[in-house]
């Protein structure tokens, strides 16, 4: 599933290029999640404004009315910007053409999302972008957020990360990768950790999140941002997908457990419960 870093490494791969095209159509292929919510036609002879990120989502404003198009890329979606590109192929259910290019969602899967809001805190996207919590990068996450947000629940701490309801953005790679440079065992219950390792937990999911940012994302299957470009940060991984590989730090065992039916991978030496 395409998590923060990959969604704003997409982001920063169009917005530039669209900034200010004119739209002359809208092309919908197979439903999404939810409905479009707009009449295409509605849109045509419109300007493209400035692409912007909200967690996993993304904002394209259209016109000067304040409406736009918020759009989540689900599970196995992708957004292609390209002045010319192929003909729409059986995956391809979204397309804005405009006079600087087509940018198109391909979503094999088709849990992504293109909904129309009339503005950014009007239904639906306030609705939808009230649900998720602060950034890595956003100036009031740091340790004491983490630590007030987690208290009381006695889910797993590599749970109440990926919830994304106190921080959103870090999936299942950057939470392993999180937790091991905290030195946090996964399995500890997010409300008993203390206030030091909630900020230790806080800064290694900027410095995280960071590094996959400057290494284009990960990809494990299918990501590429709008250009075709692959991410490598899954290259650099300390911990995931490493199980009965030597930590780098220590030379123990690099474990795997599934959580939540999704994989962790830990070292039982460097992360302590």
């Amino acid at each position: 599933m395409p998590e923060l870093p990959e969604v704003e490494v997409t982001r920063r791969s169009f917005a530039s290029a669209i900034e200010g095209a004119r739209v002359l159509d809208l092309r919908l292929g197979k439903p999404l999640r939810w409905p479009l919510g707009v009449s295409p036609d509605r849109l045509i002879g419109r300007r493209v404004g400035q692409t912007l990120r909200r967690g996993k989502y993304l904002w394209l404003p259209i016109g000067e009315e304040g409406g736009g198009l918020l759009m989540h890329l689900g599970m196995s979606g992708s957004l292609a910007f390209r002045e010319d590109p192929p003909a729409p192929g059986p995956h391809d259910h979204f397309e804005l053409i405009t006079d600087r290019g087509v940018l198109r969602l391909t979503d094999p899967r088709r849990f992504g999302a293109v909904v129309w809001s009339d503005a950014l805190d009007a239904e639906p996207a306030a609705k939808l972008l009230s649900r998720i919590g602060l950034e890595p990068f956003d100036i009031e996450f740091h340790g004491p957020h983490l630590h007030d947000g987690f208290r009381g629940r006695r889910v797993a701490v590599k749970q109440a990360i990926l919830a994304g309801d106190v921080v959103v953005g870090a999936g299942n790679i950057y939470a392993c990768e999180a937790l091991f440079l905290a030195g946090v065992d996964p399995r500890v219950a997010a409300g008993k950790l203390s206030r030091p390792r909630a900020a230790r937990l806080a800064a290694a999911l900027r410095q995280v999140l960071g590094e996959a940012l400057e290494a284009g994302g990960s990809t494990l299957r299918d990501f590429k941002d709008a250009h075709g470009v692959a991410g490598s940060f899954q290259m650099q991984a300390r911990v995931y997908g490493r199980e009965g590989q030597l930590c780098r730090g220590c030379g123990s065992v690099i474990r795997r457990i599934v959580q939540g039916q999704r994989s962790t991978f830990y070292c039982p030496t460097c992360q302590k419960r």
